[in-house]
């Protein structure tokens, strides 16, 4: 018989240095909001990753560290071979501290100031940060536009394609031939491709498409990169690191270069590499059954949304546990909807417009059930309040 996790016990996070529940006042400007807000969930990591890094405190010593060995590239490609079918080249991995590390990176060596970086919208905020703070162009394409796509891509200054995959926030899935299609396009129109595939390890089961595809799958012979990281599905993004494949030798001599010499980045954290390891050699058994867990609560939240609005329509994302809700079809104003949750419900959501799409909310359910029952029933409250 399987392991089994409990992922209803509370764990109390308060005073944790946690951006989701002790800095919630910097973004709502109020203390003490049930937060559904940052999206790391509120579940210990997997058991197995915890007992590796016990393991590595017990010996005590934490020098410098390398990520250039045998235990670490062997776990990432285990990982790709038994998740995705897919057989990584390990001499393509890179090291970096986040995936929006590597972006910027990435942005900072294909592109110069007032080029244009296309992304799907809406759009994730960091990405939106990213690009815009080192003075890039961002050009927005809606998801499934692909008419869009191709004329923001032949644009004689379009640089570089982040791609989503899956897409935060909307939990898309792209599927094997629209992601063949957009390499197309992009080796058509010279622009390269960063793929951030941080999400794709939460995958839900079922339906059409629904399978994650690595972008190294249908890369041709322009220039890409894949960026991910185990923090995600495993909730240790606090430990920081991440990974890259870069197809081109000489892009990928150029990022490690300007990692260790210029940023000073030649040391990993070493509990980082702990949890990797651990996670893609030992932990696909928690990340099932948290996956199972979190799509329950998923689904909870289209009950109680067809319940109460049933005009919305509402279905449980393809992939990750943020529910991605369109309240337009109730006529909400979105300013008034967040004083209720506020100042009335007491608890924060985030607003859609923080994506660059008004009128949509962004529900965090990756936490115990309870939290999502007290969370929905909030936002349901609100939304009657305002109609």
């Amino acid at each position: 018989m399987g392991a089994t996790y409990d992922f209803d016990t509370v764990v109390d996070r308060r005073g944790t240095w946690c951006v989701q529940w002790d800095g919630v006042a910097d973004r709502f400007g109020v203390d003490g909001l049930l937060p559904f807000t940052i999206s790391d969930m509120d579940f210990a990591t997997a058991p197995e990753v915890l007992a590796a890094l016990r393991d590595r405190l017990e010996h005590g010593v934490f020098g410098y560290t390398t990520w250039q060995q045998d235990d670490f590239r062997s776990a990432i490609a285990h990982w790709y071979a038994t998740r995705y079918d897919t057989t990584i080249d390990t001499g393509q991995l890179v090291y970096g501290p986040s995936v929006l590390n590597q972006l910027s990176q990435l942005l900072r060596m294909w592109t110069a100031e007032g080029d244009g970086v296309v992304v799907h919208t809406p759009t994730y905020d960091g990405f939106r940060k990213a690009i815009t703070g080192l003075g890039r162009e961002l050009r927005g394409v809606p998801v499934g536009d692909e008419e869009a796509l191709e004329r923001e891509l032949s644009r004689p200054d379009a640089k570089v394609l982040v791609l989503c995959s899956p897409h935060n926030p909307t939990g898309r899935v792209w599927t094997a031939d629209e992601l063949a299609r957009t390499a197309a396009l992009a080796e058509r129109y010279g622009v390269a491709v960063i793929s951030d595939e941080i999400h794709a390890d939460f995958v839900h089961e079922g339906g059409v498409g629904r399978v994650h595809v690595p972008w190294t799958r249908v890369a041709g012979a322009g220039r890409w990169a894949l960026v991910s990281s185990g923090s995600k599905a495993f909730n240790f993004p606090a430990l920081t690191g991440s990974y890259g494949l870069i197809g081109d030798p000489a892009d990928r001599a150029e990022f490690v270069r300007r990692m260790e010499t210029g940023e000073g980045l030649a040391s990993p954290a070493v509990l980082s590499l702990t949890a990797h390891i651990a996670a893609y050699r030992e932990g696909a058994a928690w990340l099932d059954a948290v996956r199972a867990y979190v799509a329950g609560n998923l689904g909870y939240v289209a009950e109680r949304l067809g319940e109460a609005f049933p005009e919305l329509g509402w279905e449980p994302p393809q992939a990750g546990y943020l529910a991605w809700i369109d309240l337009r079809p109730l006529g909400v104003d979105d300013a008034a909807l967040q004083r209720v949750l506020v100042e009335r419900e007491g608890v924060a959501i985030m607003g859609g417009a923080v994506y660059g799409a008004p009128g949509f909310v962004r529900l965090n359910v990756g936490c115990p059930r309870e939290k999502v029952v007290r969370g929905v029933s909030a936002l349901v409250r609100a939304v009657g309040a305002v109609r």
